[in-house]
């Protein structure tokens, strides 16, 4: 990349001072950049000050004294101080430009994932069928996101890898990485004492935020230590919730292998559970809870069975055909009082993970 070329000149900025680690191509540009910007101003702003202490102090008269007009004209000085700061910004603006046209272009060969953001959550489609809220890739293969809102403005960002971009509804928006640090994993022993841990205290599904190590450094329900992943543009209530996890793997092996894993409902698994997962993974619990609290959709708890009004008219009995058109066509038949704002998830889902789903919910009916 362009601005790779000139980075010695300037240097780059240690992991850690300013910013979490440095885990991309850009991530290095990035900080040198903000740090030539940031001691270039730290070094106007001390001599600015210290001029702005020292003139009253020097030049301080009495009370009482003649007010007298001394102004002097220096036109080197002046011009020395308008010229000069102006080949400070060209500098930056010009490193600035180098940064910004690399993110632009993804190279050819890409891997492509679509994501596609909604009030609140991400789904990362990575083709066959099979989609996940967390975002997977390769170390050293770039990367292409191609990415879509289906309700209001948001915006990826991985502090990590330093790229951020907002997702608009109604367009597309291109973001590309390329990975240089693998996220590693934990040990199976670690990961089962997490997953028990879980179980016995009714967490109900694994939440990689509770088992922090390393300051607060989690883990995912397959192992994966991660990168951080957020909306940046305040999309709602629930916009400080909006928050995914990035999975470096070290070859394409390790990742189409994590692919398969996702995509079967493991063995040790009852449908309940695994339908529980998956409410939790595609982002259902964003609008649905299970604990009879309305929210942007109604509620799960008893709703399998029961008996809605739609709008325009009509109503129509909570069963399995429902459920399932519901998911895959949510606006066929909107229940009323509630707005169709929910994405469809046609292809995202296998018969069996609906199966589970459907199973999960009538579990949520009290006797």
């Amino acid at each position: 990349m362009l601005g790779h070329y000139i980075s010695p000149l300037l240097g780059d900025a240690p992991d850690g001072l300013w910013f979490p680690e440095e885990a991309s191509t850009f991530a290095g540009e990035v900080d040198s950049t903000f740090n030539l910007i940031l001691y270039i101003s730290l070094a106007f702003f001390v001599v600015i000050v210290a001029v702005m202490v020292w003139f009253p102090i020097r030049y301080r008269q009495p009370k009482g004294g003649k007010a007298t007009s001394r102004a002097l004209h220096n036109t080197m000085l002046e011009v020395s101080w308008s010229v000069f700061p102006c080949f400070l910004l060209v500098i930056m603006f010009v490193r600035g430009s180098w940064g910004y046209l690399d993110m632009r272009e993804p190279p050819a060969g890409a891997t492509e994932i679509n994501v596609t953001a909604f009030r609140w959550g991400w789904n990362f489609d990575y083709g066959k069928g099979i989609s996940s809220n967390e975002l997977h890739v390769v170390k050293g293969q770039p990367t292409k996101l191609i990415m879509r809102s289906t309700d209001v403005i948001h915006s990826l960002f991985i502090p990590s890898f330093r790229v951020k971009r907002d997702v608009v509804p109604g367009r597309y928006n291109l973001l590309w990485f390329e990975a240089t640090v693998a996220s590693g994993s934990v040990s199976d022993a670690e990961l089962a004492a997490a997953k028990l841990d879980a179980k016995e205290n009714n967490a109900g599904y694994f939440n990689p935020e509770r088992y922090g190590v390393d300051g607060g450094n989690g883990f995912t329900e397959h192992g994966y230590r991660y990168f951080d992943l957020f909306c940046t543009e305040y999309c709602g209530k629930d916009h400080s919730n909006m928050h995914s996890y990035v999975v470096v793997h070290e070859t394409q092996e390790e990742l189409d292998a994590w692919l398969v894993k996702i995509n079967v409902k493991p063995a040790d698994m009852t449908p309940e559970e695994y339908g529980q997962k998956l409410y939790n993974s595609k982002g259902c619990k964003s609008c649905h809870s299970v604990d009879g609290k309305a929210v942007v959709g109604p509620t799960f708890l008893n709703v399998y069975g029961s008996t809605h009004g739609l709008e325009g008219g009509g109503e129509v009995t909570v069963d399995e055909n429902y459920v399932r058109e519901s998911i895959l066509n949510p606006m066929a038949k909107i229940v009323a009082n509630y707005k169709g704002v929910m994405p469809s998830y046609k292809g995202q889902l296998t018969d069996e993970q609906l199966d589970c789903i459907i199973a999960f919910l009538k579990s949520l009916r009290q006797q």
